[in-house]
């Protein structure tokens, strides 16, 4: 028989989050993770905020906000709060009750600042790495470095002369009439007034040029897992300069370990800087004409062929920092906000690979 649609509304529910989540949902497996390393931060959280006033949004709430944000593709903070009023899941991951109402999504931007200023992203993702090592899911010996442009959250229709005193163009309040024709813009003459940090840049030639900051992440090779990421602005030099500070901050054993990358990387200057770090360059040949700083030495060992398939990986996180964690066009202004969304973001791409590598590993096992 047909069933009836219309049902007697409940005036009482015991019901809570945590039984509206299926048993078996990957996220299962994140959550406990992601609250060891915020207990891990608690020391942290107390220095940052006064012992008297009014209480404020948990931190724990706004790390755990931004993750969800990365991981399940919400397009804004506003658009986060909207779902977290009915999302049961939301709720259940920032252990809130069904009746608990969602925080503004002005308080991202007031406690941004603070955050920012005792670099409780950098710690956070150093927290998420301390669980894969603890796991023995990273290797200590063989690393990737890699970087990418990120276009900016700002327009082309931004980029004013420097020493323009005119002012702002005219032609409509959101998209005015801007006429390039004829005018060589550069980083040298040129700035956006939306995001000045912002500099043109373009993948090749031939490509268009927008304005962009660079991504750069450094891998470990046996899991794929990023051990460090930095955004910078996207200077001629700046993935090479990345990769060398990404390798000063690397935790390291006594001996030596291998660095693969691509052929942008080959240049005497920085195969110089890792030789002297006791870095063996695995970085591909550059064949344009130039003579390669990387001689048969290094490429007649197994291990190079093995670093250069490998390398190809981080690829992979790149992918899914743009396509998953929104990292397609920046959402944020200036290298230091960015810098806070690629923190979480990473660390959100190495709660995911770890849960399936585990699941791989578990179903391997039975």
């Amino acid at each position: 028989m047909r069933g009836d649609k219309t049902e007697q509304t409940a005036v009482m529910l015991f019901i809570t989050p945590d039984q509206k989540v299926p048993q078996d949902h990957p996220i299962r497996a994140i959550k406990p993770i992601v609250d060891r390393a915020l207990l891990s931060l608690s020391p942290l959280f107390n220095r940052m905020y006064s012992k008297r006033g009014r209480p404020s949004i948990p931190p724990e709430h706004l790390l755990k906000a931004s993750l969800l944000i990365a991981l399940y593709s919400i397009r804004s903070e506003r658009q986060f709060c909207e779902r977290l009023e009915y999302d049961l899941l939301f709720k259940w991951f920032l252990d809130q009750n069904i009746d608990h109402p969602a925080f503004d999504a002005s308080t991202f931007s007031k406690n941004r600042q603070r955050l920012l200023e005792h670099d409780v992203a950098r710690q956070f993702f150093e927290a998420v790495l301390e669980e894969a090592r603890q796991r023995d899911l990273l290797s200590d010996e063989h690393f990737t470095v890699d970087g990418t442009l990120l276009e900016a959250w700002a327009s082309l229709k931004s980029v004013r002369p420097r020493d323009d005193e005119v002012g702002p163009p005219s032609g409509g309040f959101k998209n005015p009439d801007v006429d390039y024709r004829g005018e060589r813009r550069t980083n040298e003459t040129h700035t956006s007034t939306t995001d000045p940090e912002a500099l043109l840049a373009r993948k090749g030639r031939g490509k268009e040029t927008k304005l962009c900051f660079a991504g750069h992440v450094l891998m470990e090779n046996r899991n794929g897992l990023v051990v460090d990421v930095t955004v910078t602005q996207a200077t001629g030099r700046a993935e090479r300069e990345a990769a060398v500070r990404m390798l000063d901050r690397l935790p390291r054993k006594k001996g030596r370990i291998t660095l693969g990358g691509d052929k942008g990387y080959d240049t005497r200057e920085f195969v110089a800087e890792l030789r002297k770090r006791k870095v063996t360059p695995h970085v591909a040949q550059n064949q344009s004409g130039r003579r390669s700083a990387i001689d048969g030495r290094t490429t007649s060992h197994g291990s190079y062929k093995v670093s250069q398939r490998l390398r190809k990986r981080v690829e992979e996180i790149f992918g899914w920092a743009k396509t998953v964690g929104g990292g397609d066009k920046l959402r944020y202004i200036g290298v230091a906000r960015n810098q806070l969304w690629a923190e979480v973001t990473a660390a959100g791409y190495n709660l995911v690979r770890m849960m399936r590598i585990e699941r791989k590993q578990a179903s391997a096992a039975a």
